[in-house]
């Protein structure tokens, strides 16, 4: 029998919101010929806090899963989290030293402390490494820390040991084009790379719909709605702008619901309150409630800012699931690509007035509306529907 491990630093576990990849391939791989464990760490991410687990959790699942010790971090852009990490690493050459070597390590990246413990290891012991590209470092860094020669100087020691775990990969899977070809670059091991976006699988999307009923809302009212972190790469304010300059020409029905948490909430909340325009900060919802409230919205955004090193992100796919028209603002030629090619909405600049013009001709036009919801719809039903795309990652664990 096959023994497979999955090592994914930041993923959902049982009991937690969310939906996760990994956690997703790891129930997937057939359990009658592999044995699979996900390994990750204690401490969320997201929620900042060690983790708890029931063993009633952990007999829902068909996978053995162990997480490993991290001490953890309450920002995310700190030295403390750097020092995390480094510990999460040594937690996991220690425990690859305990453990029987697998026949295959399947390993996201970032973060590069724990995927570098496990290429080296992986190099060392002749196992096959598939590497699961989820975000570009040090390159995401430049959006908070980006002063010419000075962050190439002091990011490049992280740019090699992202090369150093790209190189050494046997095969490459990453949630964009993007990223793949950013990683094969480097590599001379792999012919192509594979990307599967993150998507969703559509059938639990479609039952979460009609098991949780639609919010009612306020006959005549337009939603625009955002799902995501509060966080430093989205452009938040920009929205608002724009909103205020659409309410200043006599149209007030429109309402940003905004799901999600983090850093910057205060701030943006404060921001709406200044700015005098419909916001409903709804904090961080489950699965199930947040498919209601993006099935009870009008137009989605992708507001991004400008040297965002981000692609396909997961907020693309929840939106194509939903069919929502979208505007974007990010600068991703992939997905703008996306944007234009399937006709799914509007690509905007990160500019309050052009995104506000743009809002206006969906605004107005309930029908362009309708018809780029629908061909979002159907661009997920090719491109983001894990019942199928994922498929490519199972078989791809399965070779040899």
């Amino acid at each position: 029998m096959k023994d497979i491990l999955i090592i994914a630093h930041f993923t959902q576990i049982p009991g937690e919101y969310g939906n996760g990849r990994f956690n997703y391939i790891a129930e997937k791989i057939d359990k009658s010929d592999a044995c699979v464990e996900l390994v990750t760490s204690s401490f969320s991410h997201r929620t900042k806090t060690q983790r708890i687990i029931t063993k009633h959790q952990i007999n829902d699942i068909s996978y053995k899963l162990t997480m490993l010790y991290e001490p953890g971090y309450s920002k995310n852009i700190s030295i403390e989290r750097f020092y995390s990490h480094y510990i999460m690493g040594k937690s996991l050459k220690d425990y690859l030293a305990t453990r029987k070597k697998p026949d295959v390590i399947y390993c996201a990246v970032p973060s590069l402390d724990v995927a570098k413990v496990a290429t080296k290891y992986a190099k060392k012991n002749n196992i096959r490494l598939i590497i699961d590209v989820q975000d570009l470092w040090p390159e995401a860094f430049k959006m908070v820390f980006n002063i010419p020669l000075i962050s190439n100087i002091i990011l490049w020691p992280i740019k090699k040991k992202a090369e150093y775990i790209y190189r050494n990969a046997d095969d490459i899977v990453a949630v964009s084009q993007t990223y793949v070809d950013r990683a094969i670059k480097v590599n001379k091991k792999c012919k192509k790379g594979h990307a599967v976006f993150l998507g969703t699988e559509l059938s639990y999307f479609d039952n979460l719909a009609k098991e949780n009923k639609a919010l009612n809302k306020v006959e005549g009212e337009i939603r625009l709605v955002y799902i995501g972190t509060l966080g430093h790469s989205y452009n938040l304010t920009n929205v608002m702008d724009a909103l205020k300059l659409v309410k200043e020409k006599g149209i007030s029905n429109i309402k940003f619901i905004v799901i999600g948490d983090g850093p910057l909430k205060s701030k943006f909340q404060n921001y709406a309150k200044e700015k005098n325009v419909d916001v409903e900060f709804c904090g961080r919802l489950d699965y199930g409630k947040m498919v209601s409230m993006l099935l009870s919205c009008d137009i989605a955004v992708n507001p991004i800012k400008n040297g965002s090193a981000g692609s396909i992100i997961n907020k693309v796919g929840d939106y194509a699931a939903a069919g929502l028209p979208v505007l974007n603002t990010q600068e991703s030629s992939e997905y703008r690509g996306l944007v234009n090619k399937y006709k799914i909405g509007l690509n905007c600049k990160n500019d309050p007035n052009d995104l506000a013009k743009k809002l206006l001709v969906l605004y107005s036009r309930n029908q362009l509306r309708k018809k780029m919801g629908y061909n979002n719809r159907r661009l997920a039903d090719m491109k983001f529907d894990r019942k199928y795309t994922y498929s490519i990652i199972v078989e791809l664990i399965k070779l040899r």
